[in-house]
């Protein structure tokens, strides 16, 4: 039997915090920003999970990621676009929106770690200007993280990312025509 210990979870700012960039057509991006989420908080750290391609909708994540201590998070996006190459100017206002307000809770002090999902693929897609997101990164203070996740990240990021990991797909049950399956996928 394992036992729980009770001990206090006690915030040491980051020293010096990086770039970190998940990104390929494999499954995994999101989940591996918000493994990072887990840790943090787990750490005390003060986190803010910004989603630019979600909306509020029922997903396992957004269920538990306000219980966890230090933890927020905010939807900025359109959901399921069936034409991302023609996105309506409310599409690219949302992408704005959500890039200001990364902007905004980077700049201000009050977190640690920022985690920017889908913004790669929103970036690669054109809905935000790549000059814009790299001015983000240039612009991050030293001990802020800040995790961008999503397929189709620019080769500009990339290079400038201090961790690039990309998920190769292998198998996906999509492919057999399995839908996502609740408390997996979402």
């Amino acid at each position: 039997m394992v036992e729980k210990i009770e001990t206090p979870i006690v915030r040491e700012p980051l020293k010096q915090g990086l770039v970190q960039v998940f990104t390929g057509g494999g499954k995994g991006k999101t989940s591996a920003g918000l493994g990072t989420v887990l840790r943090a908080s787990g750490r005390g750290l003060r986190v803010y999970v910004i989603y630019f391609m979600n909306t509020s909708y029922d997903s396992g994540e957004h269920e538990v990621l306000h219980q966890l201590p230090g933890v927020k998070w905010a939807a900025f996006g359109p959901g399921l676009v069936r034409h991302p190459e023609k996105p309506s100017s409310e599409i690219r206002e949302r992408a704005g929106q959500a890039l200001r307000e990364a902007r905004r809770a980077m700049l201000s002090g009050d977190f640690d770690v920022i985690v920017l999902d889908e913004i790669n693929i929103v970036t690669g897609w054109g809905w935000l200007d790549i000059k814009d997101v790299l001015q983000l990164v240039k612009d991050k203070p030293e001990q802020v993280e800040l995790v961008m996740t999503g397929r189709l990240a620019p080769p500009e990021l990339i290079e400038v990312a201090d961790l690039v990991t990309e998920m190769v797909k292998i198998k996906h049950p999509y492919d057999r025509g399995i839908p996502a399956r609740k408390g997996i996928e979402y």
